[in-house]
Parts: structure tokens; sequence; C-alpha cells
């Protein structure tokens, strides 16, 4: 296609828009969720130990990788290594985009229809016994989550056909902030209900006999999934960027939003579980059952639940928003739809494609792959495989294909004084394969 490419407006609508697709459910629901069944701070410390050693430099990497080929996450490999076959790293970015974007739906879907709940009042005054109950019901209706998932997926097409800087990086700016000041007010409730303290010493206190590859597994693929690494988002979003953007900082505010982010979602859920009874095996649903608890002790707690929900759902909508530009930008440029086919088509494969896990855990609840439901096999699928496959094989691309040369002087265009270059060259070739690859092996064989 002829024309030239959008660019973000400003940095800030970047910096929001890059961290809102990082942030989404995979810290507000998924990070809480993983720490209760994988240790608590045993996982929390691996978690943080990867994001330094894996994520920000695999951020740096992928914005770097987009901003010089200015192409969709398919053509970025053939454009930087023409007549090879490492275009394929895109497809397979991809295929797992699609794969997360239909099971992310679902969740989000949940955000939507509890966000409708909040308004109608129909949580208030239960406690954690009903409000686990009424979650059941709900996520296991043949109609009420596929309700959800169709508005939620609408949502999302309707910002993806508005564009870059009219639709991701206005909303971005709209929902970011709020979304912090919400879990700030949640977290000073937290804080002040009898017993909380005891859980955010489980959540800060490492258990070393937790701790083992199936762990390690968990944290690396946590840091892929809520960073969104390895599936073209970050690369796709980089493509957008100026000459003059300071990758390097970039990456490390964005890097260290979504942690804090993390760690306050974290410091809100987990304690009140432990103050609320509420029990740890009820997996995805722990935000769902937990959060109307707290708001529960609250005044006006209609205002706050719903308040809150309509910022999750928006919180996801910032990281679907992002999964669903990679397929929509790749055809765009490639096979010269518009955007608004490109956009729209996606969204009924992806709709259709999400109904057997939007069903799992109602009519389709005894269905199972691998002793997994539909829903949770597709997460493990994209987050403990498809991820951190994808994120080495971009890293061994960069490293040993397109070179670290190259990206350095990439980098260098809008920070001169890269003072770290040679030390995340250093990562990027020797130490992220070694460690990704090594933590993928010994987790799946475990």
């Amino acid at each position: 296609m002829s024309g030239k490419r959008e660019q973000w407006n400003s940095r800030l609508g970047f910096i929001l828009a890059t961290v809102g697709s990082a942030v989404g459910l995979g810290n507000v629901w998924r990070f809480p969720t993983v720490v209760v069944q994988s240790g608590g701070g045993a996982f929390v410390l691996l978690f943080l130990l990867i994001v330094i050693i894996v994520g920000v430099p695999l951020i740096i990497a992928e914005l770097s990788l987009g901003r010089a080929s200015r192409k969709n996450v398919v053509t970025t490999f053939s454009v930087l290594a023409p007549r090879t076959k490492w275009w394929l790293i895109g497809v397979f970015s991809l295929i797992t985009v699609f794969i997360i974007l239909s099971f992310y739906s679902v969740i989000a879907g949940w955000a939507v229809i509890y966000f409708l709940g909040s308004v109608l009042g129909i949580f208030t005054g239960l406690d954690s016994i009903g409000l686990t109950a009424i979650n059941q019901q709900l996520i296991s209706s043949p109609t009420v989550p596929v309700f959800g998932q169709g508005l939620f997926i609408l949502l999302t097409v309707v910002i993806v056909l508005v564009g870059v800087t009219g639709g991701i990086e206005r909303i971005s700016k709209i929902v970011m902030p709020s979304i912090v000041m919400i879990l700030l007010v949640l977290l000073i409730r937290t804080l002040t209900l009898d017993g909380a303290i005891e859980g955010v010493i489980w959540f800060f206190r490492p258990n070393l006999a937790l701790i083992n590859f199936n762990t390690a597994l968990d944290a690396l693929g946590q840091v892929f999934f809520s960073f969104s690494l390895g599936m073209g988002a970050i690369l796709t979003y980089g493509s957008y960027l100026s000459d003059e953007e300071d990758i390097p900082k970039s990456a490390l505010i964005i890097g260290v939003s979504d942690v804090g982010i993390a760690i306050l979602m974290g410091l809100i859920v987990i304690p009140a579980m432990f103050v609320f009874n509420i029990e740890p095996g009820i997996g995805p649903a722990v935000v769902f059952v937990t959060l109307p608890a707290i708001f529960n002790t609250l005044p006006a707690s209609i205002f706050w639940s719903s308040l809150f929900f309509v910022m999750l759902a928006f919180a996801a909508l910032t990281s679907a928003v992002s999964l669903l530009e990679v397929t929509a930008a790749y055809i765009v440029d490639q096979i010269g739809w518009s955007r608004k086919k490109a956009a729209i088509t996606m969204g009924l494969a992806v709709f259709a494609f999400g109904l057997p896990a939007t069903l799992s855990q109602g009519v389709l609840a005894h269905f199972t792959i691998l002793n997994f439901s539909i829903l949770d096999f597709m997460d493990f699928i994209t987050s403990s495989i498809f991820l951190p496959v994808g994120g080495l094989l971009i890293v061994i691309f960069l490293g040993w294909v397109w070179g670290t040369q190259k990206a350095v002087s990439e980098i260098k265009k809008g920070s001169p004084r890269f003072a770290l270059a040679k030390i995340w060259s250093f990562l990027i070739r020797y130490i992220m394969p070694v460690v990704i690859l090594y933590i993928f092996i010994s987790g799946i064989i475990g």
C-alpha cells in the first residue's frame, strides 16, 4: 500500500497506549491469580528477576524492530532479513495473538457483565460465599457471558476502526490514569481491613522451597503475557514511532508501570482474600469475588464497584485493541483491505473462535483438553508455550540474524547516549536465549 504510515501524536500517548497494552487483564486479573496458585512471594521474586533480565530488554528489542521496519509483524522480518524464512516468526505471532484475543475476550466479557451487575446492585450486601455462588451462576450461563464477550469485541473493533491516534491513543490517555487512581483508593481500603497485613506478608515473603522450574515457567509466562511480548503487539506499536523517540527510556517506563500496577493489584486482592477467607482455588474468578467483597465494605459500594469494573473493562480494552491492531495492520499492509474491513472480519473471527472458551465454564464444562478446561488450555498453551517460543525466536533473530549493531544504531536515533548498549547486546545475544530456553524446557518436562 502507498501512503505514509500513521504515527503517535505524542510521547505521552504512545507510553500510555503501550502501558495499556501491557497492563490490561494480565496484571489486574492474571497476576494475582497466578501469584495465589504459584506460591506467593516465591513467584513474585522470580517475576521481578525475569522482568529485569528478559522483560525490559525485550521491550527495547521489539520497539527497535518495529521502528526500523515501520511494517506489520510479518513484513518486519521480511524487510530486515530479505530472502529468508524468518517472516514465519510473524505468522507465528499472528496465530498467538488470535488465540490470546479469543480467550482474553472471554474474561473481559466477565468484566463487562460485572459492570452491568454492579450498576444494578446485584452484588451489594453479599458475603464471599454469596459472591462465589453468583459468580458461578453468571459465568456458567449459556447466554450471559456470550453477551459480554460479544459486546467487548464490538467495542474493540470500533476503537481499532478509528485508528492509532484517534482511537488507541485517545482512549489510553483517559483510561490508564483513571485505573491507577481507583486502584490506589482500593489499596488504602484493603490495607485498613483487619487481618490484611497477614496477606501482605504472604505476598512478599518468598518461600524458597516453593521455587522450582514450574514456578519459573509461570513467572516467565506472566512476564510475556503482562508485557504483551512475543506476540507482535509491542513490535507493531513500535512501527508507529518517530525516530526521535527514546526507546530505552520508554521501555523502562513501560516496565516499571506494568510491574507497579501488578504489585498494586496483588496488594489489593491477596490481603483481601485473607480478610474474607476466600478460597484460593477459585482460579480466574478470584478478582470477581474478592473485589466485590471489598466494595461491600465501602460507602456507596454500587458506585465504587461500577467504577472499578468499567475501568477493568477499559483496561482490558486497551490490551485487546493492541492485539487486534496486530492482525489488522497485517491485513491492511499485505492484503490491501481497508482498516474497517480488516477490523470487522477479525473481530467476527475472534468471537467465533472464542465461543467454546466462553461456554467452557457452563455447557462445555465437562469437555477438557489434557485435563484443562478449554479456557485454561488456551491460557496455558499461549502464556507457557507460544509466548516464550515467540520471544526466543525474536531474540535469536535480533541477536544473530539482523544483528545487535543495527539494532543499537536504530535505538541511538532517539537515544544517542544509550549507555547500556553493550550490556543490552550481551543480554540479547547470550543471556536471554539461554534463560528463556532453559526455563521453558525445564518447566515443560518438569
